[in-house]
C-alpha cells in the first residue's frame, strides 16, 4: 500500500477536475448516464447534518450487513463502462464502520475527503488515514478500510480496470482486528 498526504491546494484540484471529468458525458453510453443519473438523483436527499463532516457528494444508499459493519453509505459517481473502464464514487462511513476484507482485480484508489479512518492490507499494520490522504490498494489484495472508533471518514474511491472485475466480498473483520 502507497500513502500520500495531499494536503492544500493539490486535492482541491484534484478533486475539481475529477469533479469535472464525472460531469463530462460522451453520446457513446446513453444508458450508462441514464443510470448514473437515475442513483445520483436517488440519493440526493441526505444534506451534512448527519455527521460533523463536511460533505461534498450526497451521502448515498446504507450498503449491506454482509458486506459492512456498522455504518456506510455508497453513491456512485461515474459508472464503469468499455471507454474508461474505470468505477468512481463516495463512501462515508460513520464512526465504528468499516468494509469487509474484500479485493479488486485491477486495484483501488481512496482520496480521503474528511474525517478519520483505518485501511489494511492483509498481513501489513494498521493505518490511519486522514482527509487529504491517497491510498493505492495494490490489486487482488485483500484489504478492509473504515472510519475510526469515534470519527467518520469520508473517502473517493476509484476502481480502475473494471474490464478485470470490480470487486470480491469476503468475511467480516474482526473487533480484534479492527482494534488492534
Amino acid at each position: 500500500m502507497k500513502k500520500i498526504n495531499l494536503r492544500n491546494s493539490l486535492l482541491a484540484s484534484s478533486l475539481f477536475s475529477v469533479l469535472l471529468l464525472g460531469s463530462c458525458k460522451e453520446n457513446t453510453s446513453t444508458e450508462t448516464s441514464e443510470v448514473a443519473s437515475e442513483e445520483t438523483a436517488q440519493t440526493e436527499t441526505s444534506t451534512s447534518e448527519d455527521s460533523d463532516l463536511d460533505f461534498i457528494f450526497p451521502k448515498g444508499d446504507k450498503g449491506p450487513e454482509k458486506n459492512f459493519t456498522g455504518n456506510a453509505f455508497n453513491v456512485g459517481l461515474v459508472a464503469p463502462d468499455s471507454t474508461y473502464t474505470t468505477a468512481v464514487g463516495n463512501v462515508y462511513f460513520e464512526p465504528g464502520g468499516r468494509s469487509n476484507w474484500h479485493t479488486h482485480p485491477g486495484g483501488q484508489i481512496l482520496i480521503i475527503t474528511d474525517g478519520k479512518g483505518y485501511h489494511q492490507i492483509e498481513g501489513q499494520p494498521k493505518e490511519i488515514m486522514e482527509k487529504g490522504d491517497v491510498i493505492k490498494c495494490p490489486p487482488n489484495k485483500r484489504h478492509w478500510h473504515g472510519a475510526s472508533e469515534d470519527t467518520g471518514v469520508q473517502q473517493m474511491y476509484i476502481v480502475p480496470n473494471t474490464e478485470k472485475g470490480i470487486v470480491e466480498w469476503m468475511e467480516a473483520v474482526t473487533d480484534s482486528v479492527y482494534t488492534k
